[in-house]
């Protein structure tokens, strides 16, 4: 059963729409909310796995809340608004989804199957998404016999340590989580197209990481795509782990490749910052640049010291410009971290160590 969270400024529409979902087997309102402050709050306090958004709301409009949601807790959306001519334009801001609501005359029963087709037609991507959540507060509080503690997977049980025996080709590999959608398109727009290969690992979940990809292609003069397995590495061109994949890459030849890992999460994250930098120690060593982002938690600290160590340069997103000073805090605590960089900065530094004047 999937949860939703419905949100629209109109109590009969709110009415209808729910009245809608709850008619599919595999999903359930929650909860509804009247703008978008109301549903901060309420996303905060039930966790849903999916919410529908209208477009025309007070106080702020559907589109600058989704962009906001993407930014900082992405997940699952789709757009239900009359206003069809934004159908194209909400995918880019980050939504799975779009449904015109019903037009004058128009049947119920009729927007009632658009709800369906759509909603069935994303399970498969909700399945990928949902994760053991903490317990919402409008729950019984004596069911902690089925909750499960996680255990944290590290890097070695995936991926052993190697280290490149020699240095490989130049490189740049970028770690981040929340906070780091917006971050990242901050730095993409200042960068050239003559860089090094640049990998990605953001915590996404799956079926956005492609969308925003293309985001990235499309604000850099750099070639974004979302990574398939096989991909050789080439300058000027970026690769973004998939939301349900690790990243690595392996050599092949005088050539890198991309290898997608499809096992356990490690550092509780898939795709897992940890991984990509091991990989790239394994594979380049001291020729690679590794870059720390806004996020929580402490993903990519361990790979980043090992990275260092081996003779990589490191820098770290500085705690000023960070969404959640984290990520970065953890690997400069670990001592992982040779510059601490404002992200207006960032794009300048991989410029610079692009061209041999950092390392």
């Amino acid at each position: 059963m999937y949860t939703v969270l419905v949100i629209d400024d109109s109590p009969s529409m709110r009415r209808i729409i729910k009245d809608m979902i709850d008619s599919i087997d595999e999903f359930e309102v929650v909860t509804t909310a009247y703008d978008a402050y109301d549903a901060r709050e309420k996303i905060k306090e039930y966790e849903p796995d999916l919410v529908t958004i209208d477009i025309n709301m007070p106080k702020m409009n559907g589109v600058v809340f989704l962009r906001n949601l993407m930014r900082l807790h992405p997940m699952p959306a789709v757009v239900i608004s009359g206003e069809s001519v934004r159908g194209n334009d909400i995918f880019d801001d980050g939504a799975v989804g779009f449904i015109p609501k019903p037009e004058s005359g128009e049947p119920m029963p009729v927007f009632a199957e658009r709800i369906k087709d759509t909603l069935l037609n994303l399970t498969f991507l909700l399945k990928r998404y949902t994760l053991k959540k903490p317990q919402a507060k409008n729950k019984p509080k004596n069911t902690t016999k089925n909750l499960k503690i996680e255990y944290k997977i590290h890097p070695d049980e995936v991926i052993p340590l190697k280290k490149a025996l020699m240095p490989g080709m130049k490189l740049i590999a970028i770690g981040s989580s929340t906070g780091g959608v917006e971050s990242l398109l901050k730095v993409f727009r200042k960068l050239p197209s003559n860089l090094p290969p640049i990998l990605i690992t953001q915590h996404i979940p799956y079926g956005f990481s492609n969308s925003f990809a293309h985001r990235l292609n499309d604000n850099s003069d750099v070639i974004v795509a979302e990574a398939k397995d096989g991909m050789i590495l080439e300058k000027g061109h970026a690769y973004l782990a998939p939301g349900n994949m690790h990243l690595t890459i392996e050599k092949s030849g005088n050539e890198y490749k991309t290898k997608l890992l499809d096992t356990s999460k490690v550092s509780q994250h898939k795709p897992s910052v940890d991984v990509l930098f091991r990989s790239v120690n394994n594979s380049v060593g001291s020729a690679a640049m590794a870059v720390m982002m806004t996020g929580m938690g402490d993903d990519g600290t361990i790979a980043m010291k090992e990275l260092h160590d081996n003779g990589a340069y490191t820098i770290a997103q500085n705690e000023e410009s960070c969404v959640v000073f984290g990520m970065p805090m953890k690997a400069i605590k670990a001592g992982a971290v040779k510059d601490i960089v404002h992200l207006d900065d960032i794009a300048q530094y991989i410029i610079e160590f692009s061209s041999g004047k950092r390392r």
